[in-house]
């Protein structure tokens, strides 16, 4: 038995067929009266289930039917794929095919299924598997829902009807591409007449004019709106939303002010920048449309005080600009503007400005006096007298009431106290001399005070209660009851100089002068401090050995042959004075000194005091002297000590009994035939008693002379000779010295003293005379010398 296909136009109508042929034939129209049967294997594609069954039984889906089902019972249905044998099942004798619960689309729209025939006997296929889908036909199960359950919205007060401010948005879970269940139509229901809504895209636009979209009157709006499906007909479902719009400010209201006139009062004392008072205006906008700023733009007033805002209260503050005076104006009259600081150009017009009057009294109050200058400048001469008037300072008070005023120095600056003011008419005098060349300028404070009655009024007050209460008045001070009102003003005074001091030096000059030269040389030019003419009195000292000019201000040699032997040293006295009035003088002294110089009048040699221009060690440099001087000192003692406590070696170590030794003594004695300069005879017994009792003799060859020679009552020699002499002396008249010969050596050349060196080898020579006179300064052995050798040149005493 074969079934007719019908084609799959039912399918579209949403009918299920009671079977569909799975093998055989299927009759195809090919002509008008013509049918021709095709051979096909399954005959169908898909099922058509309506979704939401609400049935009690399995809801039919349909029949399956295979051409090799004979109807004698041999032939089995297998079912599989999505939900097989658990949504769905099948008869497995016939073919029926059942939903077993009930399906939602909007979960899952169709499944795809597979199915095949078997021998029940044998298990063979009898047809191929082949797939079929079963699909969920739609119904009108879901409601539309929006993405949000509550809208939020602005849109700017006065905007023109239609401006959009918000879009809602729907979505219905239903099958759009079937029927209208997931068509939606918008609408409005509650929240008229100010707003509209787009049934179609949700678009939610003003309604009203300007006019009546005004922020100020209201501003926060809300709307319901809902959306329903089926294109909004009759049985269909609907989702509702909330949308809350407000009005956002525009500059649409100028600012006011709440009084047309202020009134303040403010002292006269007060500072610049003190504030006098606030006035209020008030703007309905809000924000930044509300921002204001004032201006002063008339009145008497405009240079003395300034109107700022308080950007966080938006009110105008008036402070003081210029210092005030109650006794030359007690008041001040302004007019004030006020604007916002944003204009909105469609709502800005002549009306969009506002003014107030304000008035500002000056209130009077006890001020310091007051001097008619800011600083003095005085002078005085440094010589002038105790109590000699140097100026005068004027002050005085402010006020009406013309106190008298009190002056005096402020001590702190003036510690010596070298000046003083006369209390009454602010005379500034002298207490002490004055001297420009300690200190040049003085600047001291002169306090003014007032003395006004309104504190004798006090100060009575006081005494009062002090008597009412049996106190002393003076427990009760009146300064802590009322101030006094003072004020300081600078006073320089400026000392001007007179001729006190008289010139000097402006250096140590010392040069020096060759033994041979030329009459006229420029030696040393000197200048002076403070000074304006030089002379000297050189043919009074030394015998006109030098002059001065007056057009080089130097000193000049006065012949071409000086003797450094003869005079070493120059000492010119230079009398400076200068040219004002009283005439002031001084003596400065230039020390020449008489050097060898080669013939390009170069010095070579110079007396022993060596030319030095230096000021001076620095007292830290001979600080640092004295301490390594006393370091030395006391390695020298340490080490001295040191050696004495040391065992003294034996005289003879070796068992030789002669020893020879070399003996200088360096005074040309008899050589070999002296054998008066010791005993041998000890050397060959040194271990013996004798040897021991003659080393404590005193030599024989040695007679001490010191005490003859240099008896208390004759002059003892220079420092060199002495060195010389003493050294001798001391190894000759040693009662201890050993007895066998040593080597001495007394060799000094003097290097570093006044006298040199006594060798004749480091001798310069000179074509000049010899002067030997200094021969008498080396004592008593060499005065003689100096009279053989010093007598033609004795010309001076």
């Amino acid at each position: 038995m074969r079934t007719i296909s019908l084609g799959i136009g039912w399918l579209c109508l949403g009918l299920s067929l009671d079977a569909w042929s799975l093998s055989g034939q299927q009759i195809e129209i090919v002509g008008p009266n013509l049918l021709k049967r095709v051979r096909r294997g399954w005959m169908w594609n898909q099922f058509v289930l309506q979704e939401e069954y609400t049935g009690s039984d399995y809801q039919y889906i349909g029949k399956l039917k295979s051409d090799q089902d004979y109807g004698n019972g041999l032939v089995k249905y297998v079912l599989s794929g999505e939900g097989a044998g658990s949504i769905f099942v099948i008869d497995e004798n016939n073919g029926d095919l059942h939903a077993t619960r009930r399906l939602d689309r909007e979960e899952k729209a169709f499944y795809i299924l597979r199915a095949t025939v078997v021998n029940k006997q044998t298990g063979q296929k009898l047809e191929p598997e082949t797939e079929f889908t079963v699909k969920l036909h739609d119904i009108n199960d879901n409601e539309p829902k929006f993405s949000k359950e509550v809208y939020t919205g602005s849109v700017p007060e006065r905007s023109d009807i239609g401006t959009s401010v918000i879009q809602v948005t729907a979505t219905d879970a239903d099958d759009s591409m079937y029927g209208s269940s997931a068509k939606l139509v918008y609408s409005i229901s509650q929240g008229h007449p100010y707003f509209s809504v787009d049934p179609n895209t949700g678009v939610i636009r003003t309604a009203l004019g300007p006019g009546n979209m005004d922020r100020e009157q209201r501003e926060h709006y809300q709307m319901v709106i809902d959306a329903k499906d089926m294109a909004g007909q009759r049985g269909g479902l609907t989702g509702t939303t909330i949308v809350n719009i407000t009005l956002t400010d525009v500059n649409d209201n100028p600012p006011r002010f709440t009084q047309s006139i202020h009134e303040f009062r403010v002292p006269e004392s007060a500072k610049s920048g003190t504030p006098v008072g606030r006035i209020v205006a008030t703007d309905r906008d809000i924000g930044k449309n509300a921002e204001m700023y004032f201006t002063i733009v008339s009145g008497d007033g405009m240079d003395m005080f300034d109107i700022s805002t308080d950007k966080e209260t938006q009110e105008g503050v008036i402070t003081v600009g210029k210092p005030l005076d109650f006794e030359k104006k007690p008041s001040y009259t302004v007019e004030i503007q006020v604007q916002n600081t944003q204009v909105d150009p469609r709502f800005w017009s002549p009306a969009s400005k506002d003014m107030a009057t304000v008035r500002i009294g000056v209130d009077d109050v006890d001020e310091p006096p007051l001097f008619d200058r800011a600083s003095y400048v005085m002078e005085v001469k440094e010589d002038a007298a105790v109590g000699v008037a140097v100026g005068s300072v004027s002050a005085m008070d402010p006020d009406g009431a013309r106190s008298k005023v009190k002056y005096s120095i402020d001590r702190r600056t003036d510690m010596d106290r070298l000046f003083n003011v006369h209390p009454g008419n602010g005379s500034v005098f002298l207490l002490k001399g004055l001297d420009r060349e300690e200190t040049a300028w003085h600047n001291v404070s002169v306090i003014a005070t007032e003395f006004s009655k309104s504190r004798q009024k006090v100060q009575q007050l006081v005494v009062q209660i002090a008597s009412a209460l049996q106190i002393s008045a003076s427990t009760i001070s009146p300064g802590k009851l009322f101030i006094p009102q003072l004020s300081h003003v600078t006073v320089s005074i400026r000392l001007l100089d007179v001729n006190d001091n008289p010139p000097t030096f402006a250096v140590v000059y010392e040069t020096f002068v060759c033994e041979r030269t030329t009459a006229g040389q420029v030696l040393q030019g000197v200048n002076g401090l403070d000074s304006h003419f030089f002379y000297c009195a050189l043919h009074v000292c030394y015998n006109d050995a030098f002059s001065y000019s007056d057009n080089t201000a130097g000193i000049l040699t006065r012949r071409a042959n000086y003797s450094r032997l003869h005079q070493s040293v120059y000492l010119v006295p230079v009398v400076i004075t200068d040219g004002d009035y009283p005439m002031q003088s001084s003596t400065g002294t230039l020390t020449v000194r008489v050097c060898t110089c080669n013939r390009e009048g170069n010095m070579e040699v110079c007396n022993a005091e060596a030319l030095s221009s230096s000021p001076g060690l620095s007292t830290g440099a001979l600080i640092a002297i004295l301490l390594c001087a006393i370091i030395l000192l006391m390695i020298v003692v340490l080490f001295t000590s040191l050696k004495q406590q040391r065992k003294q070696e034996p005289l003879i170590i070796s068992k030789e009994d002669v020893r020879d030794n070399v003996v200088s003594y360096n005074d040309e004695g008899g050589g070999e035939e002296d054998t008066q300069a010791f005993d041998i005879g000890a050397l060959r017994h040194p271990d013996t008693a004798v040897a021991l009792e003659e080393s404590t003799k005193q030599r024989r060859d040695i007679i001490p002379t010191d005490a003859m020679l240099y008896s208390p009552r004759r002059q003892r020699p220079p420092p060199l000779v002495w060195l010389h002499h003493s050294a001798m002396l001391e190894n000759d008249c040693n009662p201890t010295a050993p007895p066998y010969d040593s080597l001495a050596t007394y060799a000094y050349e003097g290097e570093g003293l006044v006298a040199e060196s006594l060798s004749s080898l480091g001798s310069v020579s000179s074509e000049a005379e010899q002067d030997y006179h200094y021969l008498s300064d080396w004592g008593p052995r060499f005065r003689k010398l100096a009279e053989l050798y010093g007598a033609e040149d004795c010309d001076f005493s």
